[in-house]
């Protein structure tokens, strides 16, 4: 019942990303899912939690979302196939250009890939995410103010971990880098 116990982790990531009262709360539940549920991503005999940059309002903006057309196909080279997405708009940060984009596929979803000076060094090399509604991270790290108007907060995001894969499943281990990360590049 592989499918059921995946379906649950999403339901409660969507949980806590809805619900959590404070980033300290947010971080703690997270922590605890983490460290519980058989779909969790981490070693359970061997987590500690997952380390967070220490909280700060310098990566938290309320920035302006411009109009841009645009599109993009993804191959992921397992079963989800080329994955469509299609240009929301840009987001002009005090980080640089960010596209949101929404993944036009079954159910949709926003989705805010970030690329950092630790990207394919301390973290994964394709990015991060700072959104994807897909996966339930609905209003936490991107929150739509108005039609023109989106607020993003980092602080959401983890530290640099370097990822391994056992039995096809992700595996984190920490790495420490400083932060911010350097050349930061958005994608």
């Amino acid at each position: 019942m592989e499918a059921l116990e995946l379906a649950d982790y999403r339901a409660a990531v969507a949980r806590i990303y809805l619900t959590a009262a404070d980033l300290a709360d947010f971080r703690k539940r997270r922590d605890e899912l983490f460290a519980t549920h058989p779909q969790s991503p981490v070693d359970h005999d061997s987590f500690a939690g997952i380390h967070y940059y220490p909280p700060t309002d310098e990566f938290v903006a309320e920035v302006p979302l411009r109009a841009a057309k645009g599109e993009i196909d993804i191959d992921t080279g397992g079963p989800d196939g080329v994955v469509h997405y299609d240009r929301v708009g840009i987001l002009d940060t005090p980080w640089g250009e960010l596209s949101l984009w929404w993944i036009a596929a079954y159910g949709g979803g926003l989705f805010l890939p970030v690329r950092d000076g630790t990207c394919g060094r301390d973290t994964y090399g394709g990015g991060r995410y700072l959104t994807d509604t897909v996966k339930g991270t609905h209003g936490r790290g991107v929150q739509l103010l108005t039609r023109d108007r989106i607020r993003l907060d980092f602080t959401t995001f983890t530290t640099p971990a370097a990822r391994t894969t056992t039995s096809g499943c992700v595996r984190w281990r920490r790495r420490r880098t400083g932060w911010p990360p350097r050349s930061a590049r958005a994608s």
